[in-house]
């Protein structure tokens, strides 16, 4: 297999309850957020060996995740950055990282399904 060869690891759905927000009574009350990630990552010989200890591992890439949502941030913007930086930080083979956060029936005013960011960051 080519040594240029790149895969795509989707994380959708990830589910939190987590105190991210402007408002004081979010920060006191907490909302109900999704994590949606794509992960590019050179394949290097992980199929070849089908040897999970050579992929990003995707169980802890939700720790990662679970681990950032637990740190209380003013914007989900701060919340998709910081959970861009701490995976880079755990796998520095990652080549790039799509993160969306989406917050369910933010505090709007009015009805509004959810609002989320999508951050990437290319290594």
């Amino acid at each position: 297999m080519s040594s240029s060869q790149y895969y795509t690891i989707n994380l959708e759905g990830m589910d939190f309850h987590a105190f991210h927000g402007c408002y004081e009574l979010e920060r006191l009350t907490g909302s109900h957020f999704e994590v949606n990630l794509k992960i590019v990552s050179p394949l290097g010989r992980v199929a070849e060996d089908d040897d999970v200890t050579q992929a990003v591992n995707y169980l802890t890439v939700y720790e990662v995740v679970r681990e950032q949502m637990a740190i209380v941030q003013h914007t989900i913007e701060r919340v998709a950055q910081n959970i861009i930086n701490a995976l880079h930080s755990q796998f520095s083979e990652i080549k790039s990282v799509e993160c969306t956060v989406v917050k369910i029936a933010p505090p709007l005013g009015g009805k509004v399904a959810k609002v989320s960011v999508t951050l990437k960051g290319e290594f």
